[in-house]
């Protein structure tokens, strides 16, 4: 079930992508965003009330929450515009470095030599990735740096808050941040998509709402330590898309850098699952580039 989510995830990804930076960011995640509404029943149990949309045990960390999440949305969507698609999720994938960064700032967790040892060795692969001084760093390779980043404080948001906070408050305050924030920036530059761009645009959506549902079925069925790994699946998906549909080209220093980054996520969350860390329940992204977000934020309390 986790492996069927991320697949569908990286056919929402190739839909942004396919639309060639033709809609402003800030326009192709509100509508995705609006898609996202549609996994609230998935999400609501018995006990919930729809007013536990709003409702939060820290309201300063669900506002975090809340902006971090529309910034992590509209930069993994300018990623996935302007670069490969391999690259990007490249990229997007030092979220458990950040995540191991920020819980030893901000948590005081004790951290040992092998999570170290993980975070160095993902830099070293983006150093391999961008080879500064080489070649010509873009936007994208920015925002998908950003959005890896406020992937990872949305995480250590979720350990700060604790498990007694409700699925529905943690799903809504990503996905009304993305839906304020981006449809307040989209009215500048707001224009009516061209009925191919809505095929692409309800691709988006759909498949993102699609993953979503699946990912919290997944976190029902098995723990966090075997749900979070197949997320690295999206890589292979990212390759072939790259290949068939984007003429995208992987060289050598890239390849490495691909699999040095992979190494170091796959080897953080064996040292999560060794040491029993709590991980956040299932909640998935208002939109599906907006999921990086919460990719590790798959948990046995789902």
């Amino acid at each position: 079930m986790a492996f069927a989510a991320y697949a569908v995830y990286a056919f929402s990804d190739a839909s942004v992508k396919i639309l060639h930076g033709s809609l402003p960011a800030y326009q192709v995640t509100f509508i995705g965003s609006l898609f996202g509404i549609g996994a609230l029943p998935f999400l609501k149990t018995k006990s919930d009330q729809w007013t536990d949309l709003l409702r939060t045990t820290n309201r300063r960390l669900w506002l975090l929450r809340f902006f971090f999440g529309a910034i992590a949305s509209i930069c993994s969507v300018v990623a996935f515009t302007k670069l490969p698609m391999a690259e990007a999720f490249a990229l997007l994938f030092l979220l458990p470095s950040f995540v191991t960064i920020l819980s030893v700032i901000f948590l005081k967790e004790d951290v040992r030599w092998q999570r170290w040892t993980a975070v160095v060795i993902g830099f070293v692969g983006v150093l391999v990735i961008l080879r500064p001084g080489f070649r010509e760093l873009s936007i994208g390779h920015l925002c998908a740096a950003i959005g890896g980043f406020t992937s990872a404080v949305s995480i250590v948001i979720f350990r700060a808050l604790g498990p007694s906070e409700k699925r529905l408050s943690l799903y809504s305050a990503a996905l009304f941040g993305v839906l304020i924030v981006s449809g307040l920036l989209m009215l500048p530059e707001m224009r009516v998509p061209t009925a191919q761009e809505w095929i692409w645009l309800a691709g988006y959506g759909v498949f993102g709402t699609i993953g979503n549902v699946l990912l919290m079925l997944a976190a029902r069925m098995a723990p966090a330590s075997l749900v979070a790994p197949p997320q690295y699946s999206q890589m292979i998906w990212a390759i072939i898309f790259g290949y068939l549909i984007f003429e995208d080209s992987i060289d050598l220093p890239m390849a490495l850098g691909i699999a040095l980054i992979v190494f170091s996520g796959l080897m953080t969350l064996i040292r999560e699952r060794v040491r029993k860390t709590s991980l956040p329940p299932s909640v998935a992204g208002a939109s599906n580039p907006a999921a990086v977000v919460n990719h590790d934020e798959v948990g046995k309390n789902a």
